[in-house]
């Protein structure tokens, strides 16, 4: 990272407001530490289904569940948001992910584990839209891929914060103890609650809505707009098939097929992590010179050369190194998506139709991780094969569907 990008980031941060530095923080934190509950899972499916006596696969389908229903949560909080405010809806929505995670410290069977994260789901699926509505109706349009990049890197945090609390206390306090650190988030509602205000964007136009004559409804607008809503389901059916497909079997390749300790996989996956925030970051920043489609097709393309190492690498140094490169690329292409979705998306349904997309797109992959799964179990226990391929197709499919997207760095974000 050049020190000039970093002291421009730094001047686009010095430059906001507290109001919209405090909307910047609480979405930018809700959503890692939304990434940190999910991944605490991913971490320990091993662990998880040694406990409940079945295989790796079995204990996938809980991310299966949780992918499939982030939509209901995306459609369900992305309405709140859009009738009630941005605010209240997150706040809401933080306490619903926390207490369904600590929920799942005590679960009783793998049955009753799959249902905990399938409600899960529902309320993970609204931090996205609604935190990316509050943030960028509160930031101004100049940086805006700059602070895109950083917030989606969210995700990178979460995970990062999650493989370092596997790493140093897997050992000592266990999957079940893990989920208890999992319903920490919670506290965030108290700077939510203190410290933020409302996006200016909905304020501006409460007074549109209060004429409910004149709103059209969900329906319609879906109808209205559905040339843009399937072009932004189809993208984002390719970018989370892009990031869960490199991301959630790796753990358990590292711990299954290379037998790599706890610590040694928490390692590795701080340093990917690491990686994926660098990326993020960087195209997030790139994206506001070279424009949002351009920024996404590098980093895709890149990631091609770079799979060979990221899973066939033999040493924990080689290892490291590729899936440090890779997590780069691939959160490098997703760094530019907060602001690219918020562009595209109609001021109407601005909280509903970046996430919704988002969250369909995760439904229509949701198989990912158990398919990825059980064919290296039926390799015996191969990873290696099922990642490469995994990269090389979606990282071209994800460069062809951006092709067809339509540039909007600059867009006004105007009120509906």
């Amino acid at each position: 990272m050049s020190i000039g990008s970093l002291s421009s980031a730094g001047g686009h941060f010095r430059r906001l407001t507290s109001a919209q530095r405090n909307a910047f923080l609480a979405a930018l934190l809700a959503w890692s530490l939304d990434a940190l509950d999910f991944f605490l899972l991913i971490l320990c499916i091993p662990a998880i289904a040694a406990e409940f006596h079945t295989k790796a696969s079995g204990v996938a389908l809980a991310s299966t569940l949780t992918l499939a229903f982030r939509p209901v949560g995306a459609l369900l909080f992305g309405v709140l948001a859009d009738r009630f405010g941005r605010k209240p809806t997150l706040m809401i929505n933080i306490v619903c992910y926390s207490a369904i995670e600590l929920g799942c410290a005590f679960a009783p069977s793998l049955t009753a584990l799959l249902i905990l994260r399938a409600f899960f789901g529902i309320a993970m699926g609204g931090v996205w839209g609604v935190g990316a509505a509050l943030t960028f109706e509160t930031l101004p349009t100049e940086g805006r891929g700059v602070f895109s990049g950083i917030l989606q890197e969210g995700y990178a945090i979460g995970y990062l914060l999650a493989a370092a609390a596997f790493g140093l206390l897997f050992q000592h306090i266990g999957w079940r103890g893990l989920f208890l650190v999992g319903a920490a988030p919670a506290l965030l509602v108290i700077f939510l609650k203190t410290s933020v205000e409302e996006s200016p964007v909905w304020l501006a136009s409460r007074g549109k809505r209060a004429d409910s004559a004149t709103k059209p409804p969900l329906l319609a607008n879906l109808k209205a707009y559905a040339p843009t809503f399937l072009f932004l389901i189809v993208l984002m059916t390719a970018f989370t098939a892009f990031s869960h497909g490199t991301q959630d079997p790796y753990p358990t390749f590292l711990k299954q097929q290379m037998h790599f300790s706890p610590g040694t996989v928490g390692l590795l996956a701080v340093i990917y992590n690491i990686g994926s925030l660098l990326g993020g970051f960087i195209f997030g920043g790139l994206s506001e010179r070279w424009g949002r489609k351009r920024a996404i097709i590098t980093a895709a393309l890149l990631a091609i050369p770079i799979a060979p190492l990221f899973a066939y690498g033999n040493t924990p140094l080689l290892l490291g190194i590729g899936a440090f490169l890779m997590q780069f690329m691939v959160q490098g292409a997703w760094g530019v998506v907060p602001a690219w979705l918020t562009e595209l998306s109609p001021a109407p349904v601005r909280a509903i139709f970046p996430g919704l997309a988002y969250q369909l797109g995760n439904l229509l992959t949701s198989q990912n991780l158990y398919l990825q799964t059980s064919l290296a179990e039926r390799w015996g226990n191969n990873y290696s094969p099922v990642i490469l391929g995994t990269v090389i197709i979606v990282a071209i499919a994800l460069a062809v569907v951006t092709s067809f997207g339509r540039e909007s760095r600059g867009t006004e974000l105007t009120a509906g």
